[in-house]
């Protein structure tokens, strides 16, 4: 009884609350819409010819279904975490830290070994 729409009958508070989330729905929607157009997706990068035999050494050692390419620049911050490049490719060697936190990957970048967010790295 202390809400504002306390006192309209009970048809038209729910109307209101059912256009009201029409219009949350709808400017989710365009906002959804929005947010796919200004963000571009990830696009592998090409390989340079050195890229090329790292990632082939990686894969030798590795395996293909453990590949990730960086999606955005990495500046390493903690002991034991790498500064990579967008489109570096890295084998992923652990899903988790030495502290069990598994947004902190443990990967190979072909020589340095180290941990990156996880967040920046998609399946290449």
């Amino acid at each position: 009884s202390q809400m504002p729409h306390g006192h309209m009958p009970l048809p038209s508070f729910w109307k209101m609350v059912e256009d009201t989330l029409k219009q949350s729905g709808t400017q989710l929607h365009t906002f959804c819409q929005m947010f796919e157009t200004v963000t571009p997706s990830p696009v592998t990068q090409p390989l340079n010819p050195a890229e090329e035999r790292k990632v082939l050494s990686l894969v030798s050692k590795h395996g293909p279904d453990k590949l990730y390419q960086v999606t955005s620049n990495i500046s390493g911050s903690k002991d034991l975490d790498l500064t990579l490049q967008r489109g570096q490719i890295v084998a992923l060697l652990q899903s988790v830290d030495t502290k069990g936190n598994t947004s902190r990957w443990l990967v190979d970048a072909g020589g340095p070994r180290g941990f990156v967010p996880a967040g920046k790295l998609q399946p290449y």
